[in-house]
């Protein structure tokens, strides 16, 4: 899967499709009404089983047993395993989902503007991102173990990330050579990565503004002269 999906399925939802589908409902026979009603409760069953596995990652680095997820969604165990083959299966389909909501929160913050706004929003956005989704992150990297799955997810993120750096900050990279653009894209890879939110937020025990404060004048160190208008 390429980065650019991502975006597009972030997108998606905001594309009218409702009203079409109100439309073609109100014809459907009762048939196909009940067939839609139970596709729509297990589709509500398999978020809610999701959420749950979110919500128990959040409160402790240890993976989610089954038996814990069923008791926090409030369904059976078997209610998973209907909607997931194995619990590998429901660790990639968590983070396909964290994914498209971190595509959708990024795609909503228009990083146009001066050198200034640019860095704070980036920065304010990345560090809501890293405090909301630091323990499915270290969760992430602790289970690929020899999953090509949960590994193409890893290496998605990071692209993710550096793409977002490379539009955000294209007036100042535009002014380097394509060696150095490289390397500083990469240096600010490694800035804004999760474990260096964790050690701001967690080691030094710093606030959201503080910790998001260390970020701005890093990057502002980092980033080239920004070239003027034309």
């Amino acid at each position: 899967m390429d980065p650019d999906d991502w975006t597009a399925i972030a997108e998606g939802p905001m594309r009218g499709g409702m009203t079409a589908r109100g439309g073609a409902e109100a014809a459907a026979p009762s048939g196909q009404k009940r067939a839609d009603g139970r596709r729509l409760r297990s589709a509500r069953t398999r978020q809610l089983i999701i959420e749950a596995y979110l919500s128990l990652l959040r409160e402790s680095p240890q993976i989610p047993t089954a038996a814990a997820i069923a008791q926090r969604a409030g369904y059976s165990v078997r209610s998973i395993f209907e909607r997931f083959p194995d619990l590998h299966a429901l660790r990639v389909a968590v983070t396909d989902d964290a994914m498209m909501r971190v595509a959708a929160q990024v795609a909503s913050e228009r990083m146009v503007g001066s050198r200034e706004f640019r860095v704070r929003l980036h920065v304010r956005t990345r560090g809501r991102v890293c405090d909301e989704w630091l323990p499915l992150w270290r969760a992430l990297n602790a289970n690929q173990g020899d999953s090509p799955d949960l590994k193409n997810r890893i290496r998605l993120i990071r692209e993710l990330v550096i793409r977002r750096l490379e539009e955000v900050y294209a007036p100042e990279l535009s002014t380097l050579e394509e060696r150095e653009r490289h390397q500083t894209v990469v240096a600010l890879e490694a800035l804004v990565d999760f474990e260096s939110w964790a050690r701001l937020r967690g080691h030094f025990a710093m606030s959201f503004e503080d910790a998001c404060g260390v970020w701005i004048r890093a990057i502002d160190r980092l980033l080239p002269e920004t070239p003027p208008v034309s």
